[in-house]
């Protein structure tokens, strides 16, 4: 039960704050020597793995790139964009955006939009301005609309990459389902992905649009009140 001790300190960790790379060095090297590891063994097996994976490293280049393009004014100029557009609501967007993440998902491509790249440099911003049109004041209304564009693209991934068949999810599926006599390919689970990622689109699109109308209400009121 020892090896178990890397879940307790991952959790531990991570409830108390900690920097996130400490915890998990941490959780691996208690792990290891738990097992029985010397300790250079275990330091050679993470250096391995991370050259092995380092194609993935690749990705932290754009946040310098996105970092630099946020001081240049992108954040400011995907608010005007929005506040130009005439009918442009946040319900309409966040809606949009989420058939866009469930449709570039759906066929693997899970790393194009995402809350460090999109949502946080555009989609929010952006939410936000139409917010504003819609009447939406104080900063308790627009934190609300981001955590609800960032909520958005936690919906359109999740129930989209699951049809995609190569995704970690569906093989990891078929993996247990396998350890139990139950053989189904992994196309046959992304086919019934596909039901549930419809119901997702069409419950929280349904909720965007109830967005809508209480914005739509509060300015109404907001109105007469004035009047």
């Amino acid at each position: 039960m020892m090896v178990l001790i890397g879940i307790v300190i991952i959790a531990a960790g991570f409830v108390l704050r900690f920097n996130p790379l400490l915890v998990v060095v941490a959780a691996a090297l208690a792990t290891g020597m738990a097992a029985g590891m010397a300790p250079v063994a275990i330091i050679a097996m993470l250096g391995k793995s991370f050259n092995d994976t380092r194609y993935i490293s690749v990705i932290w280049l754009v946040l310098p790139v996105i970092g630099m393009l946020e001081a240049r004014g992108l954040q400011e100029r995907a608010r005007s964009i929005i506040a130009g557009m005439k009918g442009a609501t946040t319900g309409r967007l966040l809606a949009g955006y989420l058939l866009l993440r469930q449709l570039t998902a759906a066929v693997g491509l899970t790393s194009i939009a995402g809350h460090p790249q999109t949502v946080r440099p555009l989609l929010a911003p952006m939410a936000e301005a139409a917010a504003e049109k819609q009447g939406v004041t104080g900063e308790d209304g627009k934190e609300r609309i981001k955590a609800l564009a960032a909520a958005t693209d936690n919906i359109g991934l999740f129930f989209g990459e699951d049809i995609f068949l190569a995704i970690g999810s569906i093989l990891l599926m078929k993996g247990l389902l396998e350890q139990e006599g139950i053989s189904i390919e992994p196309f046959h689970l992304s086919v019934w992905a596909i039901p549930t990622a419809i119901s997702a689109f069409l419950i929280h699109g349904f909720r965007l649009w109830r967005l809508d109308r209480k914005l739509a209400k509060d300015v109404a009121a907001k109105g007469e009140d004035a009047g």
